[in-house]
């Protein structure tokens, strides 16, 4: 025990003395770290963006528990990131399936640029990354909204980020196994999207539907709250995308451009399928439509031409459309439809790739069908359909584990009265 103790200022310096000196003169581009700076930023706010879009979708009763998922994971997964995330995602690799605890702790982590991004310090492109990090687990709340314990859901994210998004980001953006066969994923279709929207159904099916459901009625408490959410997710969208250039210039704009062409198109295909089945385009489902297209075109975003990107959003406004609706006959409770935008979105993107990606756009990249490579699609389908299996199976590994512990759900008492007042002892309105 003496010598343990006498170990632990050694232990301690090792984590906390800063590992980097200044930057070498002209490696950094200040153009380019501002521009990731920015975008970090802009990541950043998806998250309390995500909280509005989906506190305004459930029952006031639920409104800020809604909220906490999504504000909370800034927090935990922030912290787990710096620690431990950071290095499993883009550590050195062990084996292609996950990075080594080398930088635990941002040990090495400093003002010189690395490998993953030469124009811009290391430190830059780890805060970008932890804003990806922060937002896919807040995502898979909106299955299992209006029902789940906080305390569940705070182990839930740091089983999950760790031991779900951590190998995966490493596979495909660390340079991990995934990476070397092909898949080409720009911003995060598979390790964002697919992961959170396999997990997502995962979690509804096995949380339970909500009491009461189907046969009560659940209706958003507040469409402004989501019209608003949706508005800063558009916005942050920008430097999800295209600040996965890494850098300023031309194959960020592209990304730019392609985001928001793909929201527009997705948008406006939503509401005019909407409006020809059900008589009235609705609020609700414009909010609905963008973000599907931006969940789309995520995995595209830097690899395809504009008018590609146009056609990617018509397909999402239609086929996620087509998911959402079909969740009713098969009889899951996807709250907010984590699964039916996210997981159907980042699938149907990430094989957009195999069928419209160009060398034209990206030479770093490679050409889908269309330009004359069908293999890139089949490289796709490989990357897709292994996250997604993997998802799938460690969520229920991790929600099993929960539920025989600590518990999933909420009592049935609890669950009437809303998470506001029996998980955090507050309420959202006062008349």
């Amino acid at each position: 025990m003496k010598g343990f103790c006498r170990k632990i200022p050694a232990l301690l310096a090792f984590i906390l003395t800063p590992s980097v000196a200044l930057a070498a003169e002209g490696r950094i581009d200040t153009g380019d770290t501002t521009w990731l700076l920015v975008s970090a930023a802009l990541v950043m706010l998806m998250t309390p963006g995500l909280a509005l879009f989906y506190g305004g979708m459930v029952r006031r009763k639920n409104v800020l528990g809604t909220i906490m998922h999504s504000f909370i994971a800034l927090a935990v997964i922030t912290i787990q990131w710096i620690l431990i995330g950071y290095t499993l995602s883009f550590g050195p690799d062990v084996n292609g399936f996950i990075g080594s605890l080398a930088w635990f702790g941002l040990k090495g982590v400093g003002v010189e640029p690395s490998s993953y991004a030469p124009t811009v310090p290391h430190l830059a492109f780890m805060i970008y990354q932890a804003m990806f990090a922060i937002i896919t687990p807040a995502l898979i709340s909106g299955a299992f909204a209006e029902r789940m314990k906080f305390s569940a859901y705070l182990l839930f994210i740091l089983l999950w980020a760790t031991f779900v998004y951590d190998p995966v980001a490493h596979w495909i953006w660390g340079g991990g196994w995934l990476s070397k066969l092909g898949v080409l994923d720009f911003a995060g279709g598979i390790v964002v999207h697919a992961t959170a929207g396999v997990s997502a159904l995962a979690a509804a099916i096995i949380v339970g539907s909500r009491r009461g459901y189907p046969e009560e009625p659940m209706t958003p408490h507040n469409l402004p709250m989501t019209v608003l959410g949706a508005g800063l997710l558009w916005f942050g969208w920008f430097g999800f995308n295209a600040g996965s250039a890494l850098a300023s210039g031309g194959l960020a704009t592209v990304a730019l451009v392609n985001t928001h062409t793909a929201a527009a198109s997705a948008t406006l295909t939503w509401i005019i399928v909407e409006w020809l089945r059900y008589g009235k385009p609705t609020m609700f489902g414009a909010a609905t439509g963008c973000i599907a297209g931006l969940a789309t075109i995520t995995p595209a975003a830097g690899f395809v031409t504009p008018m590609s990107a146009l056609i990617i959003g018509i397909a999402a406004g239609i086929i996620c459309f087509m998911g959402l609706k079909a969740k009713g006959k098969i009889g899951y409770d996807d709250s907010l439809d984590a699964f039916g935008v996210h997981g159907i979105g980042g699938v149907l993107g990430t094989l957009s790739i195999g069928l419209l990606a160009t060398t034209a756009i990206n030479p770093g990249g490679a050409n889908g069908i269309l330009y004359g490579n069908a293999h890139q699609m089949t490289v796709q389908l490989i990357g897709a359909g292994v996250v997604a299996l993997y998802s799938l199976v460690v969520s229920v590994i991790i929600l099993k584990i929960i539920d025989w512990t600590v518990g999933l759900r909420i009592d049935e008492e609890s669950e009437v009265q809303g998470l506001d007042v029996t998980q955090h002892g507050e309420e959202g309105y006062f008349f």
